[in-house]
């Protein structure tokens, strides 16, 4: 039993303790010890990454109290990539706000490892009630950082975001208390024993159970009809905040594949949760494309994006079949690092645009032009590319993925669906690169030049999408690994329980 599984839990909640206590020191003690903890939490990770490539799935148990009785971290392929893909993003990000940001409200350099915590603890737990605990605190931490700057819009769409959660954190409540009194465990790997021995008089309660459940965990991750909150609470949020919350979404992803590869698989008696997802999936594809045309902002734009990246990882994971699971665990992490990096980039063009004043900021509305628009036209270029699915980045081979894991009759429905999203968000970025950079008027604002402490963060982030073209044949050896194991719970299982198989 290896403690190295502990660092991604025990660094930002020692960083988010010592910054706490160093509020009065200044911010500049608290940034450094931000940065190093990210620093540390990147090298971890990456270790973490390295040592789950072999397929050995490992527990750590809490107080040495063993599974089911006690509390179980679980690390195996999937949880290593999205800790590893959490770090990757939040020390770009944390950079980019050490830039002036953090200083436009209280505690953010508190609050900032404390959603870190809640969404490594997300990836790490191995039983159901532990996901609602680290799921509450990465939420608690988001509610704060979504009121960082203040601002009435801000307060209005964080007060909206709030309300849902606390209703998703109900339903969430209610279906842990019918699993629990049903199967009398909480334990993933116990829970999925029980359920696929379960009798015809438990299947209708357990079937509402997997469909709450995927209901919470659909708000989460912002699919039809579930989506509302996100767009203006993205668009009106701080950059580095908005950034940070490109992970958000995907912890609901994750959190759906997780209890329907292992607790409600096909051995059980609740198909209805897994069945409704490509619909769903597709819904959240189209809807999200459709309202991409009609955005009058950047970010809004980009908010709208991040619904699209939803709906494609969605469709992945409800072909439910090895090559459609690897397609979106592919494109998961291509889409979580170039949309952070437009949303960087989004709040360098309104630097340079104007932020006050009428001035037209990221408004899809001709302003002034930029002091260096080659530059951030290159970088725009590149992240554009990207989220449309263009060759030969990232996006585009997640796409080519995803298409090739169909088969008849679901590929009757993604290939139009999927496409024609590509296609419409071509046409929106095409027509916001148009009036950011070309249909522009009067002269360029004066102290607007370019910030390389800012830019530097978001150009590593739409980068990060080019390395993710190049490497691969690697990263789909590891993401078609992934599935493979997700597809036979019966290792995780047996890993947790110690021998026993369903």
């Amino acid at each position: 039993m290896s403690h190295w599984i502990l660092i991604p839990l025990l660094l930002p909640l020692s960083a988010g303790m010592i910054n706490l206590l160093l509020v009065r020191k200044g911010v500049f003690a608290q940034r450094l010890v931000s940065i190093v903890t990210a620093c540390a939490l990147l090298a971890a990770t990456l270790f973490l990454l390295s040592g789950a490539q072999d397929g050995h799935i490992e527990i750590y148990e809490l107080g040495n109290w063993p599974a089911p009785f006690g509390i179980v971290l679980v690390l195996d392929r999937l949880s290593a990539l999205m800790l590893a893909l959490t770090a990757l993003l939040a020390l770009p990000v944390l950079l980019h706000a050490c830039c002036g940001d953090d200083l436009r409200g209280r505690d953010f350099h508190v609050l900032f490892p404390l959603q870190i915590l809640g969404i490594n603890g997300a990836f790490l737990t191995g039983d159901l009630f532990n996901l609602f605990v680290f799921f509450e605190i990465l939420l608690i931490a988001s509610y704060c950082l979504a009121m960082h700057g203040q601002g009435p819009e801000r307060t209005r769409n964080a007060l909206r975001y709030v309300v849902l959660n606390l209703i998703g954190s109900s339903l969430f409540l209610i279906a842990l208390g019918t699993l629990y009194g049903v199967c009398g465990t909480l334990n993933m790997a116990d829970l999925a024993l029980k359920v696929a021995g379960s009798t015809p008089g438990q299947a209708p309660l357990l079937r509402a159970s997997a469909l709450l459940l995927l209901c919470v965990f659909g708000l989460k991750a912002a699919i039809l009809p579930l989506f509302l909150w996100l767009p203006g609470l993205y668009a009106s949020v701080l950059p580095a905040v908005a950034a940070l919350f490109a992970i958000m979404t995907k912890v609901g992803v994750y959190a759906i594949l997780r209890t329907q590869s292992l607790i409600f698989s096909s051995q059980g008696p609740v198909p209805d949760a897994a069945e409704l997802l490509f619909p769903l999936a597709l819904a959240t594809l189209a809807a999200g494309s459709m309202c991409v045309l009609g955005s009058r902002s950047l970010r809004m734009l980009l908010a709208w994006l991040v619904i699209v990246s939803v709906g494609s990882l969605l469709a992945g994971i409800g072909l439910w079949n090895e090559a459609g699971i690897s397609a979106s665990l592919y494109y998961l992490p291509h889409s979580t690092l170039v949309m952070a990096g437009l949303f960087l980039l989004a709040d360098q063009a309104a630097r340079q645009r104007g932020l006050t004043g009428g001035l037209a900021g990221d408004m899809l509305e001709p302003g002034p032009p930029m002091s260096q628009p080659n530059l951030l036209g290159a970088l725009f270029l590149l992240g554009a590319m990207g989220a449309a699915g263009l060759p030969p980045l990232s996006g585009f081979v997640g796409k080519v993925l995803l298409l090739q894991a169909a088969s008849a009759p679901k590929a009757v429905w993604l290939w139009p669906v999927a496409l024609g999203g590509s296609l419409v968000a071509l046409v929106a970025l095409g027509r916001c690169g148009s009036m950011l950079f070309w249909k522009t008027e009067g002269i360029p604002l004066s102290g607007t030049a370019v910030s390389w402490p800012r830019l530097a963060p978001a150009a590593a982030l739409i980068l990060a999408g080019v390395a993710l073209a190049i490497m691969a044949g690697p990263v789909t050896a590891y993401t078609e690994a992934t599935a493979r194991q997700l597809l036979a719970p019966e290792n995780y299982i047996r890993a947790v329980l110690g021998g026993a198989t369903p």
